[in-house]
Parts: C-alpha cells; structure tokens; sequence
C-alpha cells in the first residue's frame, strides 16, 4: 500500500485567493432507479470508502456469503484510519489478553459506566453497551486477521505510545469525577510498532484482508449520488471512474464509509462555526461529507454536525501536568490531569477570551506540542498577573489556594490525582493559550448520519432508509463529544460498527 501522509489543512494557503481549493456544500440528489437504462457494475453490496470502516464491513459481508464491491477516491485504501495511531479502545469481559497479562481485570460493567459518563447526554446507551459487551470479540477478531499487540503497558502520560507497547491509558479513566462512578483501567490497545505508526500498519493489514477475499476495489472512483426508487429504497450508487459516469446495481444495499466533513470548509463554517475559526482540521483531504450528503439527500437524518474532536496538545511533557489552567478571571476551571481534549472543551466554557497556563520553571518543559505564548514571566505572581492583564487579587488568590492543597497531597476544588499536584514556584509564567489567538488547537468531525447501531441510516422518523448503511465518520457513532473522548474511541467506533454493517448488509435480502 502505498505510503499516506498526514494532511493539514492550510488557511493561509487555502485562502479567499484560491477559491478553486474551497470544496461547496451540495446536495447530492438520488437518481431515479427507474430511470437507469443499463448497469455497468452489478454487486450485492457497494461500499463507498476503504477506510478503517469500509475495510471491516468489506470482511464481514464476504464472508457472509455477499458478493461486495469497494468504491475509494482516493489511489490507495487508508482514509483517515491510516492517518491514525490505529489505537482502539478495548475491554471488559475480564479483560483483553493484554490487559490480563500486564495485571489488570477489566469487567465490562466499569467500561460501560465510564462510557456512558464520558459522553453524557449526547452518549447513545444502546450502542455503548452493545461495543463494551462485544469489545473482547472485538479484540480476539483482530488478532485472527493479525493485527499485533504487544503483552505490555506504556506508562506514561502521553498522547499516543512511542514505543511498540500493547496498553495505555488513553481518556480520564484515573482523573476526577470518572473515577469515583468506574474503576479506572487502561483500554487504549496499541499495535507493537515504535513510534506512531500504527495507521498504516493497521490498514496494511486490513487491505490485505480484503485482497484475500473475493472483493472488487476500484480506486479513483467518485461517488456522486445515490440511485433510489419511487418507494425511497436504496437501489444503487453512481461513481465516476476513468472521467465516466458508472451505474452500479446493489441489490442487498449501498454501506456509506466515507469519512467525515473536516476538509470541508463551507460545512465546517455551518454546521461547527465555532470550531472552524478557532482549529485546524486533521484528516484526509477526501474528508469532504460526500457520504454524509449522498446519505441526507436519499432521506437520511443528520445527528449532532456541531460536535467534535477538539484538543489542543497539552501533554507530552506531561511535566505540564503541574501547572493549572486558569481564565480571563484568575480562577481554575478544570482539573488538569484530564485527556487532552476534555481540556479543550473545557475551554471553550469560559466567560471572557482569554486563557493561560500558570506554571513554574521547575516544570516548563520544552519543546512541547502546545503552541502557546509565554506572555508574562515574574518571581511573584502578582508581576505574572500584573503583565498578563489577569486581576492580580484573584490570581493570586488561586496559586496561593492550590500551593496550600498541593502541600498536602490534595486538591479540594478540582480533585487532581496527587500525582500531579506539586506548589507551582518562582519563576513563574503565564502560558497564553486563548483559541484562536494562540494554541495548537486541532480537530475532526463527530456528527454525521444517524444510524442504528447495526447500520441502518434512519429518516426523521427513525424508520430506516431501505437499502442505506452507514459506518465511520459519516456517522453520528461512538464518541460524540470532545469532552469525554478517549484516543481509541474512534477506530473502535469504524472497525466494531463497520462489522456490523457489513454483516446487516449481506443478511439483506436482495432486489434485482
């Protein structure tokens, strides 16, 4: 497979001045089954996308027997899962193989309670409960088609593994409130490759998975619009291949896996306003909401288009960890033993524009990843607060509190893990970390389609659209706010939905 690389996007570059680079919103209208005079392409199922989700509904509908055919844009399979650290969250039943053998018992009760706590009102119970109830199949499917992971534990707070361990804590599974309502257990699942290099690893295999069955794959092929009939079934897709319209029959149904809208800049701007002006978005280039438009435009409802993965790297050096994070008004607001992005969504709650990191020397480490601006430096902290334009009383105030907690071990307010508290001391700094003034803020798309967890995309009604699936990022699925995400939550979301997808499809009796 060829190698993929990261893409960013570029405001600077993707300005006003190219506006040949701006992808517009459309709506992609079906075409009329009835209206199709000749098949080019005949399929049981048509998968549109050969990402993380497109790959395992590929594998499961062939090998239930389902003649599947894959549709990429792109000249190579990966997506976004590719660009990934391909870590999955993983447990419960006791626990994985590699839980079990770096001495941890995961019940899938804790996992499930901390699922639903971290993604709270927006949190889908049923499709929780039924990944942590499969979570440990989940994980023994993928060692038999032989995804590796190493019987070892990486220990230190960090964003993704370094190294080829096994497991980490990827979430606040240890950070207040979540670990007084779940016992705390590391579920991020790491492949064993150094360095983060798990997306491509991950989908080489899976693309080989897929090469091994009777599965057709046509790269750089577009899709453009669904084929429905007059009763609003899903008959069909049509896809541009070589520069020609090609009609494809798909008599059991059409499973939608391609990407997100993070790419997209005039739906980002509609649908997450707030995000678009204050983040740059991280994918794939073909993360436009092409699905997710074919999906809306053959009946299908959208779910939650303003939520998404919203972090701003504030470890590693997880040294950072020390310091606390205080607003426009001189006062905490979070604990900062938390994941990354709850962080982020943290502080986009705070009344007033401006947000800092108050740290002392001993632990200001660089270079680090926050892209943040030291603004003001003193040996007190009324000459930090003074020089950042903070209300001196109140900031001094709040470190005088903390140093008073962190002597003790405790944090009455916030709740840190006494691991991570320490008096913040001379030298002080003021870390400038406003969004949209400093910060390396990033993000992707969490909304998408509403579908069943099985994968049936659902009209208003919440009746399905006969004949449509959907899996990945097009879909409203697992992790649905920043708040409670956990690094992990999104490939396990494409792969174990992806399957399921996959095997509805192909148990679907077929129209002609």
């Amino acid at each position: 497979m060829p190698e993929r690389r990261l893409f960013v996007y570029d405001r600077d570059r993707h300005s006003e001045s190219h506006p040949e680079r701006v992808v517009t919103q459309r709506r992609d209208q079906p075409r009329k089954f009835e209206d199709i005079s000749k098949w080019q392409i005949e399929t049981d199922v048509a998968i549109i996308g050969f990402g993380g989700a497109g790959a395992c509904a590929a594998i499961e509908a062939a090998d239930a027997g389902a003649e599947v055919v894959i549709f990429e844009v792109a000249s190579a399979s990966g997506g976004s899962t590719a660009l990934s650290s391909a870590e999955i969250y993983m447990g419960g039943g006791g626990g994985t193989r590699v839980q079990r053998a770096c001495g941890y018992q995961d019940s899938t009760e804790d996992m499930t309670h901390y699922l639903l706590a971290a993604q709270g009102d927006l949190g889908d119970e049923e499709r929780i409960r039924l990944y942590c109830e499969g979570s440990l199949e989940h994980f023994d499917w993928m060692l038999a088609r032989g995804v590796p992971y190493k019987d070892s534990e990486f220990k230190a707070r960090a964003i993704v593994a370094t190294t080829d361990d096994g497991l980490l804590y990827t979430g606040s599974e240890k950070a207040w409130p979540f670990r007084e309502l779940a016992k705390p257990c590391p579920r991020g699942h790491n492949l064993e490759i150094e360095g983060d290099n798990g997306g491509p690893l991950f989908m080489k295999i899976m693309t080989e998975q897929v090469e091994s069955r009777d599965v057709r794959i046509e790269y750089d092929a577009r899709a453009l619009c669904l084929i429905s009939d007059d009763a609003g079934e899903v008959r069909g897709v049509v896809v541009r291949i070589d520069g020609e319209k090609v009609s494809v029959l798909a008599r059991k149904g059409v499973i939608l896996c391609a990407g997100g809208f993070v790419m997209n800049r005039e739906m980002l701007a509609t649908y997450a306003p707030e995000t678009s002006q204050i983040a740059t978005p991280i994918g794939n280039p073909f993360d436009d909401g092409t699905g997710i438009r074919m999906g809306e435009a053959a009946g299908g409802t959208l779910l939650h288009m303003n939520q998404c993965f919203l972090t701003i790297p504030y470890y590693p050096p997880s040294s950072l960890t020390f310091g606390i994070l205080v607003n426009a008004q001189g006062q905490r607001f979070i604990n900062e033993d938390v994941y990354h992005a709850r962080i982020a969504a943290h502080i986009r709650k705070q009344v007033g524009e401006s947000v800092y990191l108050i740290i002392g020397e001993k632990y200001w480490k660089e270079p680090n990843m926050l892209g943040g601006a030291i603004v003001a430096t003193g040996e007190t902290i009324e000459e930090v607060a003074e020089e950042a334009g903070l209300p001196v009383d109140n900031l001094s105030h709040t470190v005088q509190a903390y140093n008073e907690g962190a002597k003790k071990g405790v944090d009455p307010v916030f709740h840190k893990q006494a691991d991570w508290l320490a008096p913040i001391e001379s030298t002080f700094a003021a870390i400038d970390l406003t969004p949209g003034k400093h910060g390396n803020y990033v993000a992707f798309t969490l909304g998408g389609l509403w579908t069943r967890p099985t994968g049936e995309v659902r009209q208003m009604s919440g009746e399905p659209v006969p004949g449509l699936y959907a899996a990945g990022r097009n879909t409203c699925g697992l992790p649905r706010r920043a708040e409670g995400y956990a690094s992990g939550l999104s490939v396990g979301d494409v792969t174990f939905f992806g399957r399921m997808a996959g095997r509805r499809a192909a148990h679907r009796e077929g129209r002609g």
